[in-house]
């Protein structure tokens, strides 16, 4: 408490904020970057609300700047009004700023300030950003690591621009409208965020290659994860040299992507609300589109609320697992998926060590997939009953739009701009807890380890 004459009662946090946040960053960086997380959905919600953030002039409502804001920092792409219609340039300017800040991600953007406000990272920092970036072998390293990410991130954005203006510019009437829409659907390719500025999503580029193929790689290769790129950076194709979370991430996301691109090929092959209609190349295509995006991508050619209720149900699946670990993409993360069915495998064999591309795979990361997974499945299952309080959608919308909301992917049915208000801050609020839950929770975990000095008898419990 201040001692300070008539101030004796404020809080140090209010006197001092700026000690508040150096002695934050030194206890606990995870949750210095959930702070920065809080506070930027908070300052972009602000900017939205403003009247010149709307098309028509007259400020938003809360609920809609909120969710919108929301999702935009946490790079989700759910949406409960259109974007081509109800914001104006500056609210698309304001929703991109956010796409980016989300994309280079909240957890990098904390360590950077982090770093300018101690002047330096100590050894927990250090530690939380190996376990939020990775890549490092040694902690002095970090620094770097962190600088790269940076530049990896813009390089390939702006790559993916240059790659959009040519057509766009063709199609728009004036050159600068097709600058900007490539530069709109480049980041937000790349970050997954799944926002569109058009009417109708990407459904009016149906069957124009040159802009639907190098947003379909943006996101796609965004779904890798900082780890993925840092060691392809170093090793290049040297696949011996690959670590062993790059070679289970490229490996399962392969496997994800022939899964997801068959599944829904096969399920909505004669369905003509969505691509009954379309010849076999054309019904390949938007397959092999939709698998990439129910990764997280969040982008749309047909009228997902028209697809058949098993398709969503494969659609929960993809969304859940998500993307790699510390990318653009959310859910549990294909590494957490693999580690876990590795875990499976060597129980079936009853090996007594999960083992994978020649390496013995510590039983602290089984452990920690397990927590993330039930952490995820917990947060759908509480945000599920929420919901189903405030709207009497048929189960099967509920749950894909809530797990759409806390794997951050963004595929929508249409419920987000059905929900009452209390609706929408419940999904608001499972946005911001799936960007931060996996990502908090295996950082505190590989900063909070004990070591017994002691052991206890082993007794077995009956499982199953």
């Amino acid at each position: 408490m201040a001692r300070d004459r008539g101030m004796r009662w404020l809080p140090e946090t209010v006197l001092r904020p700026g000690r508040y946040l150096r002695d934050l960053a030194k206890r606990s960086p995870s949750r210095m970057a959930v702070l920065i997380f809080f506070l930027a959905a908070v300052l972009f919600s602000g900017l939205l609300t403003l009247p010149v953030s709307s098309a028509d002039g007259r400020a938003a409502p809360l609920q809609d700047a909120v969710f919108t804001a929301t999702s935009a920092v946490t790079v989700t792409g759910l949406t409960s009004v259109d974007t081509a219609t109800q914001w104006s340039f500056f609210g698309q300017v304001v929703i991109l700023l956010a796409i980016q800040a989300g994309g280079l991600g909240i957890v990098t953007i904390a360590l950077l300030l982090m770093r300018a406000v101690t002047r330096h990272l100590g050894v927990r920092g250090k530690l939380f950003a190996q376990q939020s970036i990775g890549g490092a072998s040694k902690l002095g390293e970090v620094g770097q690591l962190l600088r790269i990410v940076v530049v990896t991130t813009l390089t390939i954005e702006a790559i993916l621009v240059l790659a959009l203006v040519p057509r766009f510019v063709m199609i728009e009437e004036h050159w600068w409208e097709g600058l900007w829409n490539a530069l709109f659907y480049g980041i937000s390719a790349f970050n997954n965020a799944g926002f569109s500025i058009h009417e109708g999503g990407l459904a009016p580029f149906d069957g124009d290659l040159w802009i639907l193929v190098p947003i379909m790689i943006g996101v796609f290769v965004g779904s890798f994860g900082f780890p993925v790129f840092l060691t392809l950076i170093i090793h290049k194709w040297h696949r011996r040299k690959w670590s062993l979370h790059t070679k289970l991430t490229l490996t399962t996301t392969t496997i994800l992507l022939a899964v997801g691109a068959l599944a829904w090929g096969l399920l909505e092959w004669g369905n003509d609300r969505t691509i009954g209609h379309l010849n076999p190349a054309e019904k390949a295509f938007h397959a092999l589109f939709a698998s990439v995006m129910m990764r997280s991508g969040g982008f749309a050619l047909t009228d997902t609320n028209e697809s058949t209720p098993i398709t969503l149900l494969v659609s929960d699946a993809l969304m859940f697992v998500g993307g790699g670990s510390a990318s653009t993409a959310g859910g549990i993360k294909v590494a957490t998926l693999a580690v876990l069915f590795l875990g499976i495998i060597a129980e079936a064999r009853g090996d007594r060590h999960v083992i994978a591309a020649g390496r013995h795979i510590p039983d602290g990361s089984l452990r920690l997939a397990i927590s993330v997974t039930f952490l995820g499945a917990t947060l759908v299952l509480v945000a599920t009953g929420l919901v189903m309080t405030v709207s009497t959608a048929p189960l099967d919308r509920i749950l894909f739009e809530v797990i759409s909301a806390f794997a951050t992917c963004g595929l929508s049915v249409g419920l987000s701009a059905e929900l009452e208000p209390f609706g929408k801050y419940v999904l608001s609020l499972l946005m911001l807890a799936g960007r931060i839950g996996p990502i908090g929770l295996a950082a505190a975990l590989a900063l909070r380890q004990r070591h017994l000095l002691y052991t206890l008898p082993e007794e077995r419990p009956i499982i199953g």
